[in-house]
């Protein structure tokens, strides 16, 4: 303590100042001059013993630093006292438990991010295994013309599917990224539902499929019509899938003074109980699921809805059905 600086100029100039005070308590008496000069060691010792508290409370917080460096976020250095040291520990503590919170959730988001990368390289390697050993097979010479061509339809197909999940997995992660821009516009229900299904009104054809849609033509909301359209289709998609032969598939709306309310609802194989909470997990596959599913559609359908203000919620049982509800509601300008 004594080799620092400040202090070695407040010892100067607290002496200088006291063998002032006792030059001029001696020309009155001897006894100013002895009042004087214990009053000024009394003050000297007291001033330094206080400094060395001081210092001490200053090298626990240094420690308590070097700690944090170190990664040992769970230190408690609150205290219920005044004074500026009692402040700077709050703040070093409001600042540990910033830096313990922003850890955990980079440890999140590294296990999340590990996690996707091996659900994205599984999704990958099984149509990717299979083109390779389809393409092996078109390197015979003797492979008879049909088989060829079925060999060339299946790889266009996984290539599609590689597409598919690609271009999901990429607005997926803009959505995550919070680039994803959404615009905010007046979106009429009735249009949103028609452009939604336009590119699976041939799947629908195929399995001949019923499409109900109800709802008044003024019922809207605000919100983005493209990230919209592409949440309602990748939902009424997935009904398409879970539906059998000749289902049904029903799409109704209208608002309230609250929100605007879309429900889709299909009258296929439903979902298990134990499945539900998982259904808008990105990769997750339920014990129904088809065979082509890879458990991105209603994870994307989920996060649009969410960054627009709205809800989706989903109600099933098992060989009677699913329902999903979308809410999306109305702010107040």
């Amino acid at each position: 303590m004594l080799r620092n600086r400040e202090i070695k100029i407040y010892l100067f100039i607290v002496s200088l100042i006291s063998v002032a005070a006792m030059s001029i308590a001696a020309i009155f008496s001897v006894v100013a001059f002895w009042s004087v000069f214990i009053t000024s060691i009394i003050l000297i010792i007291a001033s330094l013993l206080f400094t060395y508290w001081r210092y001490r409370e200053i090298e626990k917080l240094s420690s308590y630093l070097r700690k944090i460096a170190a990664g040992d976020f769970y230190l408690d250095l609150r205290e219920n006292h005044e004074g500026e040291l009692s402040i700077l520990k709050s703040e070093i503590y409001k600042v540990t438990k910033m830096l313990s919170e922003h850890r955990d959730k980079l440890n999140q988001d590294k296990e999340a991010l590990t996690e996707a990368i091996s659900d994205i390289s599984h999704q990958l390697k099984t149509p990717l295994t299979s083109m390779m050993m389809m393409a092996d097979f078109l390197n015979l010479e003797n492979l008879a013309p049909d088989k060829r061509k079925d060999f060339v339809n299946k790889i266009q197909t996984q290539l599609e599917r590689i597409e598919w999940l690609v271009s999901s997995l990429l607005k997926l992660s803009k959505i995550d990224a919070g680039t994803a821009q959404f615009k905010k516009e007046r979106i009429h229900v009735d249009k949103l539902i028609h452009k939604s299904i336009q590119p699976i009104l041939i799947p629908m054809e195929v399995k001949d499929i019923t499409l109900h849609i109800s709802g008044d033509s003024n019922v809207s909301f605000i919100g983005d019509m493209n990230w919209s359209s592409e949440a309602i289709l990748n939902i009424v998609k997935n009904c398409v899938e879970h539906t059998e032969q000749g289902g049904t598939i029903s799409i109704s709306f209208f608002d309230n003074p609250m929100y605007t309310e879309i429900q889709i609802e299909d009258n296929g194989k439903g979902i298990e109980k134990e499945d539900l909470p998982y259904v808008f997990k990105r990769f997750y596959k339920g014990k129904n699921s088809s065979d082509d599913s890879v458990g991105i559609g209603l994870a994307m359908a989920h996060s649009i809805i969410k960054k627009q203000n709205g809800d989706i919620d989903v109600k099933s049982k098992v060989g009677k059905g699913t329902k999903f509800i979308i809410k999306f509601y109305k702010t107040i300008t």
